[in-house]
């Protein structure tokens, strides 16, 4: 990387976490910490909303995705908007009436301190082990492609985002936010247009996306029903289990619109984030496409990840590597006479050759895909520790190879916003729920606000070093967006079930719905340890689970409430 990429990059990290933690200095209290005052306004709401979501994860893993698998996975977004709309109307009228730090102070009100303090330790477990991931996923990559010390490169995302959230809390949050999200989305912007200009030198764009369509790439909908698909129209709709769960019960989410000026306002930027998200998430997923019509006429490595490549070559299996490359070297120079095949017959509107090269530019699409298959099966003859899925590197190989000095420096720098972003979202909303809904409601009563600030600090930093730890000692099972996905999933349904219950089934006790979280919790793990459908069902039978089990346990155990307090 060059000096001046080195400038950029830590000039514009420094910079904008400097001026948050200079902006935000000084909290009085645990409301002044945790809610910023109430001052954000709705821009400020949606794009901390959007930054908290959109994590390195995403800007890492997502053109990965779609240069692998095409523009399927933006059909997981589809129910996010109605997503928006239902919390809109029923969740955030409700916390602003309550005047809730916390979204799990509701369900004491609603139940018992058994019932919150679960939901809570739910939130914590899951949330812990996804901010550990947010801080390893970009640590990983950068130290991979950088040659970078993986466990300095770990220390110093989680440390910036540890200082500035300790330090400022909520607003602090806000602030880096709006101005990461102002970096992130001109810094995306930007790449767009250079990618389009180097994809164009060849052919038009409208002759590139032919060549994308015939690779089965630019396929979003997908109407098939098939259980065993993740992304189709008919997982979209468990999918918007999960968006009512984080954003409405999720509280690295919660805070973020809570800490809002008023209900208009939350509301506002809420309904900004459902609008805006969607074409952003197309937006990234079109850009891996873009970067797989770059390497149709810049050769694509037959794998991504350089430094696990470089072992390869310098293994047992080094001669059946090199087959392997040898014979996806001729399948390129192949697949180039078909795309300019495929062209030509376009420019003369042959419809006959239109047909014969659209298939077999499908064919050769699909004998690439084993080819990288192949390697990935090398990989783990070799050694299982090793990351053979190679999706995650693609857009970061790209910046560092194809783009010029200074937009590279850039690129990385929103490499490190987005992971620090959500880092900072979820240490803030952990500290939150661990002080607010475990130590001050059953550790700790009688604390002055002083204590309970400090307390709250605390927390924040123990968190932020749960997370690097996590960080420090993981290991990427899958393509990064989809396992955070698959974490989440886990347990969002069951807390999702126990806030329908609350809000909808006024009939149900407290001890009917404890006893479905738990039991239903248990049974969600069990169902993805036995990987018999896709993740995103989950959060179906999370929540329905716990509403039927609720049900059911009610006529017995709340019977027997009712009789004795007769």
């Amino acid at each position: 990387m060059a000096l001046l990429d080195w400038i950029v990059l830590i000039s514009t990290v420094v910079l904008i976490v400097g001026y948050g933690i200079w902006k935000t200095r000084g909290s009085k209290d645990m409301e002044s910490y945790f809610l910023g005052g109430n001052e954000a306004k709705w821009w400020t709401v949606g794009l901390s909303v959007m930054a908290t979501q959109a994590s390195a994860i995403t800007f890492l893993s997502t053109p990965g995705q779609a240069y692998h698998d095409g523009m399927g996975f933006a059909q997981f977004y589809l129910m996010l908007p109605i997503a928006m709309i239902i919390i809109c109307v029923t969740f955030i009228p409700l916390y602003y009436r309550l005047k809730v730090y916390t979204a799990y102070e509701f369900l004491e009100k609603r139940f018992d301190l058994k019932t919150r303090s679960l939901t809570a330790a739910l939130f914590l477990i899951q949330r812990g082990i996804a901010c550990g991931i947010t801080i390893y996923a970009p640590a990983i990559i950068l130290s991979s492609v950088m040659h970078w010390d993986l466990k300095s490169t770990t220390i110093i995302i989680g440390f910036i985002s540890i200082l500035y959230t300790v330090l400022g809390g909520t607003k602090a949050v806000h602030v880096t936010h709006k101005h990461q999200m102002i970096v992130i989305l001109s810094s995306l912007v930007v790449i767009f247009f250079v990618l389009l200009n180097y994809i164009t030198d060849d052919y038009s764009l409208s002759e590139n996306l032919l060549i994308a369509k015939a690779s089965d790439k630019l396929e979003i909908i997908d109407f098939k029903w098939d259980m065993n698909e993740r992304y189709n129209i008919w997982s979209s709709i468990a999918a918007l289990f999960l968006f009512l769960s984080y954003f409405g019960t999720d509280q690295s989410q919660v805070q973020r619109y809570i800490s809002g000026r008023s209900i208009k306002e939350s509301r506002l930027g809420l309904i900004m984030n459902g609008i805006m998200k969607l074409p952003l998430q197309f937006f990234i997923l079109f850009l891996g496409i873009l970067v797989f019509l770059f390497y149709q006429t810049h050769k694509a490595p037959i794998f991504f990840n350089d430094q696990v490549k470089e072992k390869l070559e310098q293994s047992i299996v080094a001669e059946e590597f090199n087959d392997l490359k040898s014979d996806y070297n001729l399948l390129v120079e192949t697949k180039l006479n078909a795309h300019q095949n495929l062209i030509i017959a376009k420019r003369e509107d042959n419809s006959q050759n239109l047909l014969k090269y659209k298939q077999e530019v499908f064919t050769l699409n699909l004998q690439e895909r084993q080819f990288r298959s192949d390697v990935k099966d090398l990989v783990n003859q070799l050694d299982q520790g090793l990351e053979s899925n190679d999706k995650d590197y693609v857009f970061i190989s790209f910046i560092l190879k194809h783009l010029p000095n200074g937009l590279i420096g850039l690129l990385l720098a929103v490499v490190f916003f987005a992971a620090m972003s959500s880092t900072s979202s979820e240490l803030n909303a952990l500290a939150s729920t661990t002080t607010v809904d475990i130590y001050k409601r059953s550790v700790y009563k009688n604390g002055t606000e002083e204590h309970y600030l400090k307390a709250s600090k605390l927390w924040t930093l123990f968190w932020g070093l749960v997370a690097v730890s996590i960080a420090t000692f993981g290991k990427l099972l899958e393509n990064l967006i989809q396992f955070v996905n698959i974490i989440g999933s886990v347990f969002y349904g069951s807390i999702l079930g126990i806030f329908l219950v609350a809000f909808y089934l006024k009939k149900i006790g407290a001890n009917s719905t404890f006893f479905a979280g738990i039991l239903t919790q248990i049974a969600v793990i069990i169902i993805y340890k036995m990987d018999i459908i896709p993740y995103l069902w989950l959060n179906v039978i999370g929540a329905f689970g716990v509403i039927l089990v609720a049900q059911g346990l009610s006529f017995f155990l709340d019977r027997k409430v009712l009789m004795a307090k007769r």
